[in-house]
């Protein structure tokens, strides 16, 4: 289902997806007493940090995340996603795993996780990541 002029929303999707996201946050937090934040599970997986779950939970978290995209993809048939050049993605990516330790989480850790336990420092950062996007759109001429 998409919504009248905005072909590409996926309300529904979206909506399927949220739940997903949303129950697998509450399953680590009940089943595990952790938060679902990608940045520190990734650290953890990479040796950067010493602290959270075990290195091969770690591994297995970070391994599972394509697995599931790819899985979800090829049962949807959902197009295959289009990606930059190389080196602007590696730089982006570098800024985000900057932005990510610099802010002591990322998008999911905050946005999902500590806005739900309506933590004050998440609070900020997800205003900060939401005001960033749009002004991002706003200056490449997407509203226009």
């Amino acid at each position: 289902m998409t919504l009248p002029g905005f072909p590409d929303a996926a309300p529904l999707a979206g909506l399927a997806g949220g739940v997903l996201i949303g129950l697998s946050a509450a399953l680590m937090l009940l089943g595990a007493g952790r938060v679902t934040g990608i940045s520190g599970i990734v650290a953890r997986a990479f040796g950067i940090s010493d602290s959270g779950m075990s290195y091969s939970s770690a591994w297995t978290f970070v391994i599972g995340l394509p697995i599931g995209a790819a899985l979800v993809t090829w049962l949807t048939a959902a197009p295959t996603p289009e990606f930059m050049p190389l080196p602007l993605l590696a730089v982006a990516g570098v800024l985000v795993g900057f932005g990510a330790r610099l802010g002591s989480g990322c998008t999911s850790g905050h946005g999902v996780c500590g806005v739900s336990r309506l933590s004050q420092r998440s609070l900020v950062a997800t205003a900060t990541f939401i005001t960033a996007g749009i002004a991002t759109v706003a200056a490449m001429g997407a509203f226009s």
